[in-house]
C-alpha cells in the first residue's frame, strides 16, 4: 500500500519526542510519499530575500519536520532501512549567513550582522539566486531522525549516534539507504529541512533550504553490518561519528568504517585500517549543528579483486 503524507498542523512537528501520537502508521516495506516544507516551515515564497513570511509553526523550536511516522512492529534494537527513492525541492529556496551569534561567526567577524539572504529559483538540476549565481543541485534532507528514548522532547538541532537526526550529509540523495539504530518502539521517524544543494560542512549554517518532496521506503533489518548509522549510497559506503569534539567525531566514523571493511573483506582489525588508508575519504559532515559531524566514505569500487 503506498502512502501519502502532506505537512499540516497536525503532521508537523518542530521537536523529537517518543510521546508524540503518530501522523502517519506503514508497514515495513510500505512504499510512501512524504512532502516537507523548508526548514522554517514557509507557507510561501518570500516576497524578496529575508522578508517576513508566514510559517506553519510559529515560534517553532525547531526544524519543521513532517511526522511522527510510526513503522509496525519496529524495536528498539532493530535498524530502520530507510530507502530513498527520489527527492524532488520545490520550486524556490533560501540561504542565510551571519544570522546568530555563533563560535564561527564570531571567528568570521560575521557574529554581528547584518545577516546576508539568497533567494532562489529552482528549475530541475540547477538554482538560481537574486545575484545571478547558479549552481547545479544534488538534493537530500537535512534531517531524517528518531527522538531520543527519554521522554519529553528532545531538540531537532544536533544529529544523534543512534536516532540520527540533523545529518546534514550531502552524499544522501536519491538512490541510497540510510541505516539508524531504532531508538523507540515504532520508530516514529520525522524528516524534512531539505536542502537543495549544500556543500560538505554547510558552513554558514544553511544549504539552499526548500521544501522537498521525497519517495522512500522503510524497512526493518536486524543484521547490520555495523552498529551505528550507516548508509549505502551512489557515493559509496558511509559511516558517521558525531561529538563535540572534531577528532571523537572523526575516530568515531572511521571506527565503524574499519569494522565494516572488516566483514566485507574478512580482515583483522590492522589490516582493515591498512586497507583504508589508500581508499577511504573522510569529510567533515557539518560544523553548524552544535555537535560536530564527520563522515568516513568508501567509494564504490575502491577495492576490486584482483583478475
Amino acid at each position: 500500500m503506498k502512502h501519502l503524507l502532506d505537512p499540516a498542523p497536525d503532521t508537523v512537528t518542530d521537536v523529537f519526542s517518543p510521546d508524540l501520537a503518530a501522523a502517519l502508521t506503514v508497514d515495513p516495506g510500505d512504499p510512501l510519499v512524504v512532502r516537507s516544507l523548508d526548514a522554517s516551515g514557509f507557507l510561501a515564497r518570500p516576497a524578496e530575500p529575508g522578508a517576513a513570511t508566514p510559517r506553519l509553526i510559529q515560534d517553532a523550536r525547531g526544524h519543521c519536520l513532517t511526522g511522527p511516522i510510526a513503522v509496525r512492529g519496529a524495536a528498539v534494537g532493530d535498524v530502520l532501512a530507510i530507502r530513498l527513492v527520489s527527492l524532488r525541492p520545490d520550486s524556490w529556496g533560501w540561504t542565510v549567513a551571519g544570522s546568530k551569534d555563533t563560535a564561527l561567526n564570531r571567528r568570521l567577524g560575521l557574529a554581528d550582522g547584518p545577516p546576508a539572504w539568497l533567494l532562489w529559483d529552482i528549475d530541475g538540476s540547477v538554482g538560481v539566486n537574486d545575484r545571478g549565481h547558479k549552481v547545479g543541485l544534488a538534493p537530500f534532507l537535512g534531517v531524517i531522525g528518531m527522538p531520543p528514548a527519554e521522554p519529553g522532547t528532545h531538540s531537532t538541532i544536533p544529529p544523534r549516534a543512534f536516532g540520527g537526526g540533523n545529518i546534514d550529509c550531502r552524499d544522501l540523495v536519491a538512490g541510497s539507504t540510510l541505516y539508524l539504530p531504532v531508538t523507540v518502539p515504532d520508530a516514529l521517524l520525522c524528516l524534512g529541512d531539505g536542502h537543495a544543494a549544500q556543500g560538505h560542512g554547510e558552513v554558514s549554517g544553511t544549504a539552499i533550504e526548500c521544501g522537498m518532496t521525497t519517495e522512500l521506503v522503510l524497512d526493518l533489518v536486524t543484521d547490520a553490518p555495523v552498529s551505528g548509522i550507516h548508509a549505502e549510497t551512489p557515493a559509496g559506503r558511509i559511516t558517521f561519528g558525531f561529538g563535540t569534539d572534531l577528532n571523537e567525531a572523526m575516530a568515531d566514523a572511521l571506527d565503524a568504517m574499519v569494522t565494516w571493511m572488516q566483514a566485507i573483506f574478512d580482515l583483522d582489525k590492522a589490516a582493515a585500517l591498512a586497507l583504508a588508508s589508500p581508499t577511504v575519504d573522510l569529510h567533515v559532515t557539518q560544523v553548524v549543528n552544535e555537535t560536530w559531524g564527520v563522515h568516513a566514505t568508501l567509494p564504490e569500487n575502491a577495492i576490486r579483486a584482483v583478475s
